[in-house]
């Protein structure tokens, strides 16, 4: 603050740094969207192990093509992932009028969802964190009154079990008075085995705990008198999820717009159902979309019907496909499907959808070469794949990536890889400039670190002395990018450029408030095509 001089003497005043360090966004989180055999439903759920995916969604099972995405994203080296579970919503069996079809024979409509329940005896009832039959004989509750001085008979003490997980959560002196912090519904807000409670300001009946030594466990002995269990039916998994489920509402923020309440993700998977291509469950047309406004990138997995690259090629070239559009340049499409052991099926060898291992592999990649690098070539091992659905050759391979579709290959002594880097523009009769997938990945996370690094300009005073701190602090971080090697060019004025001056901040614009800042860089293309030119020398003939 300014300082006013009343007494002869020295005056210290601190003055505000110009400098406002722009950190680089993460570039390798998924998102995964899908069904799971237990856990909360449409509700964004950050992970950053294949074991927190156990223990809060169950682990691999064989009706969800979620659980093995997840797991193969693992396994070729992804770190952090957000995992939205979606479950089937209640559907009349009968058609809309109108459709011409007959009404179905059985008009019962399918029992809806349900959460599991525990019911306290004289107390609240204790709906599980997710909607399934997860919870059913294996979530187990337990109270107690060995709170502090409870003169008002006010407080107990509730455990909760999951004997499938082994996951044990206590929460002491819970108050029924519904002005306390304590109260039920309050502890229970970071619980991943509780969802809702009902009847929160009820005291439960506790039980007698006695006979149980130092450090044995409660929940040992699974009689009726000693332990309460959800009751048998209650919980129930309802119908197949339909497009709706997928999709969810953007307001509410469910399904796929549960993602809206994470900070960020870069890849967006859809395992099987929900990113079929022309699938009566596809939600891609609105999945492009939405990764457009979120700044990242769809892995759209092939249909499994394509067994031939011609079937491929006619498909892609369709008018009708659903990625022929401009948004697409926010969407990889992989070829073909991949093989591999199934561990929960005796390790019988299952075709699967390779979107979770290419989300791996691009998180891999990002951290050994950085976003800048084409996920591809012979680094971009596919780990865990016996083998391809389709084996391709290189003229088969030469017809599909003009077309924009990344094949997967099995090259003999490396495995198999990635061996394409385009994105769903980039089909070479488009000429369009978001073609490479690393250069629309790159520009992808600077517009993100970029726009998260600048917030602080809103609303200073526009003129030189705020231009000229957004070019020092932008200039400094596509510099750090320039010597990491993520630009064309030797020099920094060849590789990037910043300008916010008066040559592009008219006053017009600065009288309506606005300020013009240009950020230019020369991206790196992946070198697909490697000409080797041979020549044979004539001898040493004197001329």
């Amino acid at each position: 603050m300014p300082i006013t001089p009343t007494f002869p003497g020295v005056y210290i005043d601190e003055l505000p740094s110009a400098v406002r360090t722009i950190i680089g966004v993460p570039t390798s989180v998924a998102a995964f969207v899908g069904t799971a055999p237990r856990g909360v439903t449409n509700v964004a759920v950050h992970i950053t192990s294949w074991e927190d995916y156990e223990q809060q969604f169950g682990g691999l099972d064989p009706a969800s093509d979620l659980s093995y995405a997840v797991w193969q994203f693992y396994q070729n080296g992804g770190s952090e992932a957000e995992i939205v579970r979606v479950f089937g919503t209640a559907q009349p069996t009968t058609p809309p009028s109108g459709t011409g079809q007959p009404a179905a024979e059985d008009t019962t409509p399918p029992p809806a969802a349900a959460r599991a329940k525990i019911v306290l005896p004289a107390g609240p009832t204790l709906n599980a964190a997710g909607e399934g039959t997860w919870a059913n004989g294996t979530l187990l509750a337990r109270v107690d009154y060995n709170t502090v001085k409870d003169e008002l008979n006010q407080l107990y003490n509730l455990t909760v079990h999951d004997r499938t997980s082994k996951v044990t959560e206590q929460y002491l002196n819970v108050s029924i008075d519904k002005n306390s912090p304590r109260t039920l519904g309050n502890v229970i807000a970071s619980s991943t085995l509780i969802g809702s409670v009902e009847n929160a300001e009820r005291r439960p009946t506790a039980h007698s705990s006695a006979g149980l030594e130092d450090g044995q466990d409660p929940f040992q002995d699974t009689t009726k008198k000693d332990i309460w269990y959800t009751e048998a039916g209650q919980g129930a998994n309802g119908p197949t999820p339909r497009r709706a489920d997928y999709l969810g509402d953007k307001v509410q923020q469910t399904g796929m717009y549960a993602l809206l309440e994470t900070d960020i993700f870069n890849m967006l998977c859809l395992p099987g159902a929900p990113g079929l291509i022309g699938g009566a469950q596809s939600v891609l047309d609105d999945a492009i979309k939405f990764c457009v406004d979120r700044r990242a990138m769809l892995i759209v997995d092939p249909d499994p019907q394509w067994q031939a690259p011609d079937v491929v090629a006619k498909a892609v070239k369709a008018d009708g496909f659903v990625m022929n559009n401009d948004f697409a340049r926010n969407a990889a499409l992989y070829f073909p499907q991949v093989k591999q052991p199934d561990p929960k099926q005796e390790n019988f060898v299952r075709n699967f959808p390779p979107c979770g291992m290419i989300a791996g592999t691009w998180a891999r990649t990002d951290v050994q070469r950085g976003v800048w690098k084409a996920p591809a070539g012979t680094e971009a091992t596919l780990n865990g794949v016996s083998g391809l659905t389709v084996r391709l050759t290189d003229l088969q391979n030469g017809v599909l990536n003009p077309l924009g579709v990344n094949c997967l290959r099995g090259m003999p002594s490396v495995g198999n890889v990635i061996w394409g880097a385009r994105t769903q523009r980039g089909a070479d009769v488009l000429a369009n400039q978001w073609k490479y997938l690393p250069v629309r990945r790159l520009a992808l996370f600077i517009e993100e670190s970029l726009f998260r690094g600048t917030q602080w300009v809103v609303f200073e005073p526009n003129d030189e002395p705020l231009w000229s701190s957004i070019r020092l602090n932008v200039g400094a971080f596509m510099n750090n990018l320039f010597r990491q090697g993520a630009f064309q060019g030797r020099t920094p004025k060849d590789a990037y450029l910043v300008k916010c001056d008066a040559t592009n901040n008219p006053q017009n614009d600065i009288d309506r408030g606005i300020v013009n800042i240009l950020v230019g860089f020369a991206p790196l293309k992946p070198a697909e095509f490697v000409l080797i030119h041979i020549q044979q020398l004539a001898g040493q003939i004197q001329v």
